[in-house]
């Protein structure tokens, strides 16, 4: 087996800095101090990309703004745009698709490659890797780091390490000298919990973990430690499985307000924003959804949620607004509400949608053809879908949106949309 992991160089943050660059922009994002994250004036935003300069300064992708701004004043911070990021991600993996049909997504700028069967027509893995790799620098603006090796675990590991543009192998030949070495807290699947319990016996290494007697670690670890005592020895079958045959375990759309709401009616019109998003993006998927779930955190930072799991599957964004109003109003009481968010899972690929009139638990009521209805809301989402896929997300707009500063589709692309290795593991 080859399998490749292509890792797209601190994403968010070259894509916009190739994006403004194109546009006219003098200064390369990339050169300076910066972020993506939100703009200056938001608030409680997180850092999701940093430049190679801010790191130095100490700036960590995942810790807030504000701590951020403080290790380095003069960050320069800009909002993430996900239309592009998708964009970005789909040409990326449009090139991929030129050198194995077997590919699968692990987020939105990651994929794994499965060479064996293409190596026949492209030649030698190196050679191949680093035509990619040009072609990413070349057509598209970025860089991606590669890693190779005979399974997924191994690739990705491999591509994790020296950054950026490079290419790495690691192959099982090479585990003691290459990975063993690491610290364990580089082990794919070990968090800082499990690597805090680890050093407390005094295993600080990956090698030192891969000694490990197997009952020792699972009778501390469970099962957990079962799959990290094998990810250390390098062991990992899992195949690369082609997302158009997995189904996603959750599509979640959130955002942060600019300022407090408490009109219920504005509060509303943010929600049927961002249901308009994840209903268009499980109709991308051809999924149904039959869990619902809101959040919300307010001004004193208290979080909120609800959910409801439905006896139906539905895609329409009109059913899943109609349930997320209903779950919003049943646990918001009034509090100014700073971010919002809305998921659905448990999917279904499923042709047929059961119409249940026991789902129904507001005080509207099904017409007599409530058929004819659904039918009617399932081709008005499929006309919005297609002039807004055609002319951008404000070629069309629900009246609701009309001269206020809500925009129709908000929120972003939350990455749990993609399954990530098989949800736990690889």
């Amino acid at each position: 087996m080859i399998i490749f992991h292509i890792d797209a160089n601190t994403a968010y943050l070259s894509w916009s800095a190739r994006a403004l660059l194109e546009r006219g922009a003098t200064l390369d994002l990339r050169t300076v101090p910066s972020a993506v994250g939100g703009s200056q004036a938001s608030r409680h935003g997180i850092v999701l990309a940093k430049s190679i300069p801010a790191k130095k300064h100490g700036v960590k992708t995942g810790e807030s703004l504000f701590e951020a701004r403080q290790k380095c004043p003069d960050l320069l911070v800009i909002s993430p745009d996900y239309d592009l990021y998708m964009g970005c991600s789909d040409a990326m993996y449009s090139i991929l698709a030129e050198y194995s049909p077997v590919i699968q997504r692990y987020s939105i700028d990651e994929c794994f490659l499965d060479y064996t069967a293409s190596a026949g027509c492209f030649g030698d893995a190196l050679a191949a890797a680093a035509d990619i790799q040009r072609r990413m620098r070349c057509e598209l603006g970025f860089t991606v780091n590669i890693g190779i090796s005979s399974n997924k675990l191994l690739a990705k590991m491999a591509s994790e390490m020296e950054k950026p543009d490079r290419i790495h192998t690691l192959f099982p030949e090479e585990i003691p000298e290459k990975m063993w070495p690491l610290p364990v807290s580089e082990l794919f699947m070990v968090g800082r919990a499990t690597a805090k319990k680890l050093a407390a016996i005094n295993v600080r290494t990956i090698g030192e973990l891969a000694a490990m007697d197997r009952r020792q670690l699972v009778a501390m670890l469970k099962s957990h430690g079962e799959l990290i005592g094998q990810y250390a020895r390098g062991i990992d079958s899992t195949p690369v499985i082609p997302n158009d045959r997995i189904l996603q375990k959750g599509i979640g759309n959130s955002m942060t307000i600019f300022y407090d709401v408490t009109d219920r009616s504005e509060l509303h019109a943010y929600l049927l924003s961002l249901c308009e998003r994840a209903s268009a993006r499980l109709r991308g998927q051809r999924v149904r959804a039959s869990l619902i779930s809101v959040s919300f955190r307010t001004d004193v930072f208290a979080s909120r949620q609800h959910q409801r799991q439905l006896s139906l599957y539905t895609d329409r964004t009109s059913e899943i607004y109609r349930i997320a109003r209903m779950l919003v109003d049943e646990c918001w009481m009034g509090e100014p509400v700073r971010q919002l968010g809305v998921s659905l899972g448990a999917f279904s690929r499923t042709d047929q949608e059961q119409l249940s009139v026991f789902d129904r638990t507001d005080q509207e009521r099904l017409p007599v053809f409530g058929r004819g209805e659904e039918l009617e809301s399932r081709s008005v989402d499929a006309c919005v879908d297609d002039i807004r896929a055609r002319y951008g997300t404000d070629a069309i707009m629900r009246g609701v949106f009309a001269n206020t500063t809500i925009k129709p589709m908000e929120g972003g692309v939350n990455e749990g949309q993609f399954l990530m290795m098989g949800g736990y593991g690889l």
